[in-house]
């Protein structure tokens, strides 16, 4: 009888994981750390040195880049951990070898995951140790998100030390919202988060709060201070209406540009030029610019929050539909495969998608409670999110997903979610 060929997908979950491979993680550690720690500008401080401490434990990170592995990995050598990893990933192959032969372990992200729990377990029950960037995915905005649901809970099971890395420039270096590079300085700061004596006294909820306070960072209000300047090609601004998508001076949607080293409003002419700092300088007296990005990119949640206070707010996108092939390693860097087209709808109801999947009529529902936040694979062109455990990501036609991304999680904390904002003040 034929053996029944498996799918990438069977193959990922077959896996038993183990420590990774101590020759091959370090001749790969030692080439990322010729070839990107002077270029990145990397420079570390231990405020506790546990790189000599045996046995099992955890380390989290503030997710500030997709080039985080780097920022994290490096100094702790000649240590091995296991990294998590989005499970998506493992489906893009000029990652998936890499991933194999260091046991990178597949995180689906906000949504439940057992696969996930049982081989960190299997991991750190062998005397490994795992590292984990709690919010899920990169930073968008340059600060952080809230973890994600169930981390604290998830940390509390292991009762294991927890140490701790806040990473700062990352954002500024690998921006989401554009993929090409800017060096200038990252900074990276590993302290302890928590001992297992204090994890045994603190309450799933209280250990998420900690663990939010620690790892906050914004990226633009730090280098207000440090003035680093990020090589670029003049092309600072580019792309950065993606997530600066509303104008504070007119107050219109969508009418932002930013090309070159300005950002502008096209309906009314409000803008800044931005520098090599990311300083933004209004463009005369008369143009409304917040302090920073990131402000900016708060306001606009401000104003989420009001418009969807309104029960018929509802968002609607005409969308690609994008799955991960069953038998196939996705190739040039693509994040899924085309599959069908259709119409993405959101509002105090959930999140529905009505159209085709394979040539075929194709819809599905998630309840608010079931989307607190999406993925974003890449740059800010593309969302996605799991249905009944399978891949869909989504392919706006107009430049929409900050918005949606907002409103999302607006909703899904309005209507109940228990994925909630800070409990402190930025």
């Amino acid at each position: 009888m034929e053996k029944q060929k498996l799918t990438v997908a069977q193959k990922i979950h077959s896996r038993k994981m183990k420590t990774p491979p101590a020759f091959i993680y370090r001749v790969l550690g030692g080439i990322w750390k010729m070839l990107f720690t002077k270029k990145y500008g990397v420079e570390v401080e231990f405020k506790t040195d546990f790189r000599k401490e045996k046995g099992p434990y955890i380390v989290v990170s503030n997710h500030a880049s997709r080039a985080d592995y780097i920022f994290t990995g490096v100094p702790l050598l000649p240590n091995t951990y296991n990294y998590v990893a989005g499970y998506n990933e493992f489906h893009r192959s000029h990652l998936s070898l890499v991933f194999k032969l260091l046991n990178v372990i597949p995180k689906k992200n906000f949504t439940p995951d057992i696969y996930t729990i049982k081989e960190v377990s299997r991991v750190l029950k062998s005397g490994g140790r795992v590292v984990i960037f709690p919010e899920g995915m990169s930073s968008i905005s340059g600060a952080n998100q809230p973890v994600a649901l169930g981390t604290g809970k998830f940390i509390k099971h292991f009762n294991l030390p927890v140490y701790y890395a806040v990473i700062k420039g990352g954002y500024l270096t690998c921006p989401k919202y554009n993929l090409k590079d800017r060096y200038g300085k990252v900074k990276v700061t590993f302290d302890r988060m928590f001992t297992p004596e204090e994890l045994a006294e603190l309450s799933p909820e209280q250990i998420e709060d900690k663990m939010n306070r620690l790892l906050y960072h914004d990226d633009y209000k730090w280098n207000k201070q440090e003035k680093i300047a990020y090589k670029n090609d003049g092309n600072i601004a580019d792309d950065l209406h993606d997530l600066l998508y509303w104008c504070p001076k007119c107050g219109k949607e969508f009418t932002m540009v930013g090309e070159g080293n300005t950002i502008r409003c096209t309906a009314c002419g409000n803008g800044a030029k931005i520098d090599d700092t990311y300083e933004m300088t209004p463009f005369n007296d008369t143009c409304v610019i917040p302090e920073t990005q990131t402000e900016w990119f708060n306001l606009e949640r401000e104003r989420i929050k009001e418009m969807v206070q309104d029960e018929s707010f509802e968002l609607c996108e005409e969308v690609e539909l994008g799955n991960l092939p069953d038998f196939e390693l996705l190739k040039e860097q693509k994040t899924s495969e085309i599959v069908g087209k259709g119409k993405l709808r959101l509002n105090r109801q959930g999140l529905t998608y009505e159209g085709t999947r394979n040539g075929e009529k194709f819809s599905f529902h998630l309840t608010p409670a079931e989307v607190p936040t999406y993925g974003m694979c890449t740059d800010v062109s593309r969302f996605y999110t799991f249905y009944k455990g399978e891949f869909m990501e989504f392919y706006p036609k107009t430049r929409c997903v900050e918005k949606w991304f907002m409103a999302t999680e607006e909703i899904h904390r309005i209507t109940g979610g228990k994925w909630q904002d800070f409990k402190f003040e930025k």
